[in-house]
C-alpha cells in the first residue's frame, strides 16, 4: 500500500507538488481546493498522464476534507496569493484565516500526520499551524529555505558556468527580505564559495537570491514562482517517506537551538520518517549572528501580530 499525501490548496504550487510527487511514485495523491471542479479536473489530467510518465500512484480531487483521512503527510499551499507591490507581511491577516480552517480540517483526519507548510508569510503560518493543530513540533514544518538554496544554487552555477549538481549552499532564517544566505558554508564540488568569487559578485548573488520570489512576481504579473517551490516540497516529501535523514533548510521549531526559544526559523534539519528528527547547529560568524538574529526578529514580529 502506497502512502497517502494530501495537498491543500490546487493552484499552481499545488498542483506542481502533486505532479512530481507521483511522478516520482512517492505516494498516492488527495487534490483539495474550495473551486469546485479544479482539484477534480487536475487530479483526472495527472492521473492520465501515468500512463505516459509511466507511475502507477493514484490521484483524486476533493471540495472537501473527508478524503484526505490518514494521510502521512499533508502540505498546505492554500491562501491568498502575493502581488506585484505586496510584501508577505501584508498577507499575514489573510492567510492566516484560511491556515486556522484548513489546519483544524486536516489534524482531526489525519492525527499522525507531518504538516508541510507552504503559504507566506511562512514562518509565522507554521507557528499558527503548529498551534492549532496539537501536533509536536517534529511533525509541523515550513518549505522555505530549501527554494532559498535553490535559488542561490542556480545563480551560483550559472555565474560560473558550473553543473548545479556541483554546488551546495544553505540559507537561513526567516523566509523573506531578512533572509541569510551563508556564502561561507556554500560550496563548488567542496570548495568555498568565496575562493571562487570575488566579494562584489557573491552580494550580487545573495541579493539576487534575496529577491527571488519578488522577481519572479514581476515578471509574471500574476502570481507567483510554482515549478521550484513544489520541487522544494517534495524533496522533503521524499526525505520523510524514505527516510533519507537528509539534511536539508527548513522551517522548523526551536527550542534553546541558536539561542532561540520557542520560534520556528529557518535552519538546517535532519529530516527523516519521524519528521525532524535533529536541528543541526552550525557555528556563525559574529556578521552572520546578527543578521540572523535580525531575521529571527522580524519572524517573532509577525508571530506577536497573531498573538501566538
Amino acid at each position: 500500500m502506497r502512502p497517502k499525501v494530501t495537498v491543500v490548496g490546487a493552484g499552481n504550487v499545488g498542483a506542481s507538488v502533486a505532479q512530481y510527487t507521483v511522478e516520482k511514485e512517492l505516494a498516492d495523491v488527495v487534490l483539495v481546493d474550495v473551486i469546485e471542479g479544479v482539484p477534480q479536473g487536475k487530479a483526472l489530467d495527472l492521473l492520465q498522464a501515468g500512463p505516459i510518465h509511466r507511475y502507477d500512484s493514484r490521484l483524486v480531487g476533493s471540495n472537501g476534507y473527508d478524503e484526505t483521512a490518514n494521510s502521512d503527510i499533508v502540505v498546505v499551499t492554500a491562501g491568498f496569493p502575493r502581488k506585484p507591490g505586496m510584501t508577505r507581511d501584508d498577507l499575514l491577516f489573510k492567510n492566516a484565516e484560511v491556515i486556522q480552517a484548513v489546519t483544524q480540517e486536516v489534524a482531526r483526519r489525519s492525527p499522525q500526520a507531518i504538516l508541510i507548510m507552504v503559504t507566506n508569510p511562512l514562518d509565522a503560518m507554521v507557528q499558527l499551524a503548529w498551534k492549532v493543530s496539537g501536533f509536536p513540533p517534529h511533525r509541523v514544518m515550513g518549505m522555505a529555505g530549501i527554494l532559498d538554496s535553490a535559488r542561490f544554487r542556480a545563480f551560483i552555477a550559472l555565474e560560473l558556468g558550473v553543473s548545479v549538481e556541483n554546488v551546495t549552499a544553505f540559507v537561513l532564517g526567516g523566509h523573506g527580505d531578512t533572509m541569510v544566505p551563508l556564502p561561507r558554508y556554500s560550496t563548488v564540488a567542496g570548495i568555498p564559495l568565496p575562493e571562487l568569487l570575488p566579494k562584489e559578485k557573491i552580494e550580487a548573488i545573495v541579493k539576487r537570491t534575496r529577491d527571488g520570489g519578488a522577481e519572479i512576481v514581476g515578471l509574471l504579473k500574476f502570481g507567483g514562482a510554482y515549478y521550484a517551490p513544489g520541487a522544494g516540497v517534495v524533496e522533503m516529501i521524499e526525505a520523510i517517506l524514505k527516510d533519507k535523514k537528509k539534511i536539508l533548510p527548513c522551517a522548523a521549531y526551536l527550542d534553546g537551538q541558536y539561542g532561540i526559544q520557542g520560534l520556528y526559523v529557518g535552519v538546517p534539519v535532519k529530516l527523516g520518517r519521524g519528521g525532524v528528527e535533529q536541528v543541526v547547529e552550525i557555528t556563525l560568524t559574529p556578521e552572520e549572528d546578527a543578521a540572523f538574529k535580525k531575521s529571527v526578529a522580524a519572524v517573532r514580529e509577525l508571530v506577536e501580530k497573531l498573538k501566538l
